[in-house]
């Protein structure tokens, strides 16, 4: 009898600290905040009327200190992966932006002091387009670009 109280003590202390450091480390935060998304910038129907809703301008500015890396071709539009990484000091945000997609901005990452300057996920593309990743450092917005082409069925059409 004594063990299995010591056991549901030590499973719920684990659970508890498991908790307790995923919010310490921002994991988990309210549903209040999560709800906060850039609603305008994700239903822009351009590039420029994307970025001025993320970030309040369009003014990009290239950069040979971001990499972005995703396939060349795409055999299925549905699941492209890309991901960007930079060493530009002081990365605020992150972003995926696909050219001729009806709602071009795919992704954005807002990243906390002292973040290593990477990410990666899969976006959906509807044909052949130029993925833009635009970085968000010290108030400025860099880029770079890379043209995907976007098969259909895989057969290079």
């Amino acid at each position: 009898m004594t063990n299995m109280k010591r056991r549901t003590f030590l499973k719920g202390s684990v659970a508890a600290g498991a908790v307790g450091a995923a919010m310490g480390a921002g994991l988990l935060t309210p549903r209040i905040v999560l709800a906060a998304w850039p609603t305008a910038a994700f239903e822009a129907k351009s590039v420029d009327s994307a970025l001025d809703a993320l970030a309040g301008s369009h003014a990009l500015e290239g950069s040979d200190k971001i990499s972005i890396r995703a396939p060349d071709i795409a055999e299925n539009g549905a699941v492209v992966p890309v991901s960007i990484s930079s060493d530009i000091p002081g990365i605020e945000s992150m972003s995926i932006i696909a050219e001729k997609n009806a709602n071009p901005l795919t992704a954005s990452f807002t990243l906390g002091k002292g973040a290593e300057g990477f990410v990666s996920t899969r976006i959906k593309m509807g044909k052949t387009s130029s993925v833009i990743a635009v970085v968000k450092a010290g108030g400025k917005l860099y880029s770079t670009g890379k043209e995907v082409k976007v098969t259909i069925g895989g057969c290079g059409g």
